[in-house]
């Protein structure tokens, strides 16, 4: 872990220059690496997993057994069979104590959710994955379906995690400090803030931490995704057999 945490301490301090250079420039954003990269409704091998990242328009290219259509703007908490319920949409600021309310108030006991979101507050999404945990609710994942972005915090929260192979549960970097009105060295110390606040929670998850370095390896339009294997050795899925 203190190794893990040194790399990722190490990676931010040459982030923070990149950071001081672009806010002189009045603008900052992590390279794209290699030719065009292709979007996520082509295929994803080991080695090949980073794409193009537009929550609007991009879909996994495995077809979901279900059509969502355009997924809210809130995170929306449906019944879907029994005790497992369905939990997708957009993370917007509040939906953590909102859901988590939901959760409570709910005369049928919840015991797993299937969740699909594009992320977005990670906030809210480490809030309401430590309530799914302190409940012991399951999440899991349905084959066509995607979890990115701060989603995977939700999934990680599930006291077990249940992953089809087919799902897709991306990574990328999220957007600590990006007001460039603030000065250069504020909009770092919320990078790194942020950033253990994240590596902390998916410790206290048991994910390795680790997983981390594909996050901030990859810009906030691209997505990381990652193949079973990976999965597996992040601590997201048990080991077969």
């Amino acid at each position: 872990m203190a190794r893990t945490l040194g790399g990722v301490l190490a990676f931010q301090l040459v982030l923070g220059g990149l950071l001081i250079v672009g806010d002189m420039q009045g603008s900052f954003r992590l390279p794209s690496f290699g030719p065009d990269v292709p979007r996520t409704s082509e295929p994803v091998r080991p080695g090949d997993q980073r794409r193009v990242f537009d929550p609007d328009r991009d879909r996994p290219y495995v077809k979901p057994a279900r059509d969502p259509g355009d997924l809210p703007t809130r995170l929306t908490l449906t019944q879907e069979e029994g005790t497992t319920w369905r939990l997708e949409g957009a993370i917007s600021e509040g939906d953590g104590d909102r859901i988590a309310d939901r959760i409570a108030e709910s005369e049928t006991p919840i015991e797993a959710l299937i969740l699909q979101s594009p992320g977005g507050s990670v906030r809210d999404a480490l809030a309401l994955g430590r309530v799914l945990r302190a409940q012991g609710i399951e999440t899991r994942m349905l084959s066509g379906e995607f979890c990115y972005s701060a989603c995977p915090y939700l999934l990680a929260g599930g006291v077990t995690r249940d992953i089809d192979d087919d799902a897709s549960v991306g990574v990328h970097q999220h957007y600590f400090g990006e007001n460039t009105l603030l000065p250069a060295f504020t909009a770092v110390e919320d990078i790194q803030f942020g950033q253990g606040e994240v590596m902390t929670y998916l410790d206290e998850m048991g994910i390795d931490p680790l997983v981390m370095r594909h996050a901030l390896t990859t810009p906030p339009d691209e997505i990381y995704v990652l193949v079973p294997e990976e999965l597996e050795r992040y601590g997201f899925i048990e080991p077969e057999g």
